[in-house]
């Protein structure tokens, strides 16, 4: 893909095309649609995992036959055949995706989903499942849901048996279908919502601009990686850089706060534009050849920075927060991040489901392996950490921005 000549990866690492399926047993023996599904998965995964050796280490061949031993009659039969095979890899980012999972995170990376646009994150402290925000014009914001409130059950299923990840995919859901959300206000009401389902604007980029102490600041927020954040980074930087009007910031806090990532290709886009020449990753593939991304000359903005990361910023906002670190861009402020080290690719089956498999690793352009580690920031800010990015009590927005101006007022180092 190119943009203005520049290179980035794939759009989705997305694989097009579907292998062959061929007879796994007797030349006489015809596989149903629903057992040719399992192939098919098993194929893919085959084909494009990032670590054969782990795939020999479980008898992936075997884990086929033993799935085909088994009736396997129906779709959903299949789906079930298929999670058990991929479960001894030990994997959670390669999993199968029901039809109606796999659309919804195609739409994630469209930057759009299907549910009731709640941002969910973990509570410091007792690590219970909370509303970081709800997103503007959503079915969440219509019902008066609040930034605090602790999300009890969905569906009847307790929030602590689903995790994070697993209560955010029980709210989403097709447009015009219900969900039932349990829930506990900031104040300690407990209430249950029946909420419809519609199509939301994930709002991924935000920005404005900010005073501190005298200085003009930009702010620019992306929380999530999808397919319109490479342009809407542009026009937002465009306007906070354009003289005339409010005039041109003296510095940027870039937030990457509960960024869990998406699209590989756009952080590597917004990084282009933030560095100069410089590196911004090295993937690392099944194969073990190292690929290297570099930024091309130019940036769309090269005055100070400063960004803010937590527990929430994981795998392609990682990427770009390791980039501006070790390119000694931007310091980084806040607290450790996720640690998503690992790539997926999204895969379609034939019957409209699909697979996300792990086909690459990333290094931090220092040859950091943030898998399980995540990237420790330059200034830890205090805890408890604010709940809303960007709302009323951020205090460490304020941190940040205070960080930023005595950058401005420190003397040059000398060449």
């Amino acid at each position: 893909m190119r943009d203005q000549g520049r290179r980035f990866l794939p759009a989705q690492w997305f694989a097009t095309g579907l292998c062959l399926l061929l007879c796994l047993a007797s030349p006489a023996l015809a596989l149903n649609d629903a057992q040719q599904l399992v192939v098919e998965a098993w194929r893919l995964v085959n084909q494009s995992y990032v670590d054969p050796v782990q795939l020999e280490a479980v008898q992936w061949r075997r884990l086929r036959q033993k799935a085909l031993e088994k009736p396997i009659a129906s779709s959903l039969e299949a789906y079930a055949a298929i999670e058990a095979m991929l479960a001894p890899i030990d994997d959670p980012y390669t999993r199968m995706l029901r039809p109606e999972e796999f659309a919804t995170l195609r739409s994630n990376t469209q930057g759009r989903v299907t549910g009731v646009g709640l941002q969910l994150g973990l509570r410091a402290g007792d690590q219970r499942i909370v509303v970081i925000a709800p997103l503007d014009a959503s079915p969440a914001a219509d019902a008066g849901i609040v930034s605090g409130t602790e999300i009890l059950r969905v569906n009847g299923t307790p929030t602590e048996a689903l995790g994070l990840e697993g209560t955010a995919a029980r709210l989403r859901g097709p447009a015009g279908s219900d969900v039932v959300v349990a829930l506990r206000t900031p104040t300690g009401q407990e209430t249950e919502l029946l909420l419809d389902r519609r199509e939301v604007d994930l709002q991924p980029v935000r920005s404005h601009r900010l005073r501190s102490d005298g200085h003009t600041l930009g702010y620019l927020r992306i929380t999530q990686f999808s397919e319109p954040v490479p342009q809407l980074v542009r026009s937002a930087l465009a306007e906070l850089t354009a003289p005339g009007g409010a005039g041109p910031i003296e510095g940027l806090v870039l937030d990457l706060r509960n960024n869990s990532g998406g699209l590989v290709a756009a952080g590597l886009a917004v990084a282009d534009g933030l560095l100069d020449g410089e590196p911004i990753v090295e993937t690392q593939d099944r194969g073990g050849i190292a690929d290297r991304q570099q930024a091309s000359a130019g940036q769309l903005y090269g005055g100070p920075m400063l960004t803010l990361v937590n527990a929430g910023t994981a795998s392609a906002s990682e990427i770009l927060a390791g980039a501006l670190q070790d390119g000694g861009r931007s310091r980084l402020a806040g607290s450790r991040t996720f640690g998503k080290g690992l790539i997926q690719t999204l895969v379609n089956l034939s019957d409209g489901s699909g697979l996300a498999v792990t086909v690459a690793r990333y290094l931090t352009p220092s040859g950091r392996d943030i898998q399980n580690q995540g990237i420790e920031p330059d200034v830890l800010l205090p805890q408890p950490e604010p709940l809303e990015p960007d709302g009323e009590r951020d205090t460490w927005l304020g941190e940040a921005a205070t960080l930023l101006v005595a950058g401005l007022s420190a003397p040059a180092p000398a060449p």
